[in-house]
């Protein structure tokens, strides 16, 4: 997974508008490691007004509390590299915007930064919907800081794909 290029993400994304366009559906970004790289590659697709609402870069801890949410206590006792933070950075980003699915992403892209309980390439997603509550997952990716952040926009727009598909079946 490590060589994803731009071409790769830029039709992950198309894709992702398509089946957003498809159910009516507007969506946010809360970020963190990829610096708004998500909301980057969803807005380079061309009409994505129609199904991208906004993007929160939420770099610093103190970004994820006053922007999203967070508890300062969430960060406290599980760090701001956690599921726990994801889910809250989700849910801060499903209030705070109009939309019916948000994406959140906390990590270590390095080259410093990480420990050894999380290296750098540990990520933590989050996705959710207004309807339910956030799924996370911890993957912990190889490379340098560009790949593992490349990775990470990879993996976010994937998880959303498969949510909406989960969402759409289940109706």
């Amino acid at each position: 997974m490590r060589n994803i290029g731009q071409e790769q993400l830029s039709a992950k994304a198309e894709e992702l508008g398509e089946k957003l366009r498809a159910q009516g559906w507007f969506m946010a970004t809360a970020e963190s490691c990829t610096g708004g790289w998500i909301a980057q590659t969803v807005t380079a697709i061309s009409g994505s007004s129609q199904w991208f609402d906004r993007g929160f870069v939420t770099y610093s801890n103190q970004a994820k509390i006053e922007m999203l949410g967070v508890a300062l206590a969430t960060i406290g006792e599980y760090g701001a590299v956690s599921g726990e933070t994801a889910a809250e950075m989700v849910r801060g980003a499903l209030a705070a915007a109009r939309v019916e699915i948000a994406v959140a992403v906390t990590g270590v892209a390095g080259p410093d930064g990480g420990t050894p309980q999380k290296p750098v390439g540990t990520v933590w997603f989050g996705w959710g919907t207004k309807n339910t509550e956030p799924v996370t997952k911890k993957m912990c990716f190889a490379g340098d800081r560009e790949s593992i952040r490349a990775q990470t926009v990879s993996v976010a727009i994937d998880g959303l794909l498969e949510l909406i598909a989960a969402l759409t079946v289940a109706k």
